[in-house]
């Protein structure tokens, strides 16, 4: 996993989301058990970050 993601994936749990690795090398984000967002361990897209704290700050995610 790139280190930016490494650092999210630490944010997020501080913050009370569960981040859970699939077996296919993707990670899948959760708050209160509902499915928030996921996204690959080296996504190739260059907005795939960008798109995904979209999603994310949506859900109540301070970065």
């Amino acid at each position: 996993m790139r280190k930016d993601l490494r650092v999210l994936v630490k944010k997020l749990t501080a913050q009370g989301f569960e981040v859970q690795a699939t077996k296919n090398n993707h990670h899948v984000v959760r708050k209160d058990g509902r499915r928030v967002a996921h996204f690959g361990s080296t996504p190739s897209d260059p907005r795939a970050m960008a798109n995904l704290l979209a999603s994310l700050k949506r859900a109540g995610f301070k970065p």
